[in-house]
């Protein structure tokens, strides 16, 4: 007999986000949300990553379940402007309610308040989900390869491309990074957390970028803290961030930022030769 499984933080969080979703769709149908029109914005999420230099995504977050509560009384206008103003290239902002802090709102908020790109980050299970990203005013969305099975990943995938958001599909080791790179077109982004003991090591993003070939847009996430770490992920190819934590626990988000990202790192060009030996296999 083999040993159980270990429990991850999806485990605990899933049931609860669910919940809501199935609330919510006897609220209102999908029928009637596919109908909404979505705010009328400009930007991709996709086009941030792509400028020079390495790319801010600064996250919109008010608590975790491993850190509790993070910036008590955030106000989400001013905090994306202030992002916006201090040269963030594009925002991530948690709707999960029960673990996170989080709701739809934040997003709608959010859109009305900053011109740059969007990212819904939640648990993203069910076609409705995408949906409710475009009519709040997403540019992106959040699909966790640990969350879904293959033929999930293309649905959800496929849907948000067909409703024009990009796809940031996040991986924690190279097996979900192989499934990963079979979704054309996806964002690559690496969570340095481990799903099980929320330990975080910057290596992880550091072993798999070699292996992401260089046409992909590639994103670090979790456990990003100082100058030193954004510089060496710069150096490994990333060519984004995804950074709340260290950010949002300052009183002042542009020292926060700039001590971050200044100076800016270039991105220096993943290494061809190993790509070429992860497609070969």
């Amino acid at each position: 007999m083999s040993a159980p499984a270990v429990p991850t933080y999806l485990d605990r969080i899933v049931p609860a986000v669910v919940r809501r979703l199935e609330e919510r769709k006897r609220r209102q149908s999908q029928a009637d949300l596919e109908a909404m029109t979505a705010p009328d914005r400009e930007g991709s999420f996709a086009a941030a990553l792509r400028e020079p230099g390495l790319s801010l995504i600064a996250e919109v977050k008010r608590s975790s379940p491993s850190k509790g509560p993070i910036r008590p009384g955030l106000r989400v206008g001013p905090l994306v402007e202030a992002y916006e103003m201090n040269g963030a290239r594009a925002v991530s902002v948690l709707t999960e309610e029960d673990h996170f802090g989080g709701s739809l709102e934040d997003l709608r908020e959010a859109a009305a308040r900053t011109r740059l790109p969007l990212l819904r980050k939640d648990f993203i299970v069910d076609p409705y989900q995408i949906h409710e990203a475009r009519v709040y005013g997403a540019s992106a969305v959040l699909l966790i390869a640990a969350l879904l099975d293959d033929a999930q990943l293309e649905e959800l995938a496929g849907l948000a491309g067909r409703l024009g958001l990009d796809v940031l599909l996040e991986v924690h080791d190279e097996a979900e990074l192989t499934r990963a790179l079979t979704v054309n077109e996806a964002i690559i982004g690496i969570n340095n957390r481990d799903l099980r003991t929320f330990e975080v090591s910057l290596e992880t993003t550091v072993r798999l970028a070699g292996l992401v070939p260089r046409g992909r847009l590639l994103v670090g996430e979790s456990g990003i803290r100082g100058h030193g770490q954004v510089v060496r992920l710069a150096s490994s190819g990333v060519d984004g961030v995804l950074v709340g934590e260290s950010i949002l626990v300052s009183a002042d988000v542009g020292e926060a930022i700039a001590a971050l990202m200044v100076p800016a790192p270039p991105v220096t060009p993943r290494p061809e030769s190993r790509t070429r030996t992860k497609e070969a296999r």
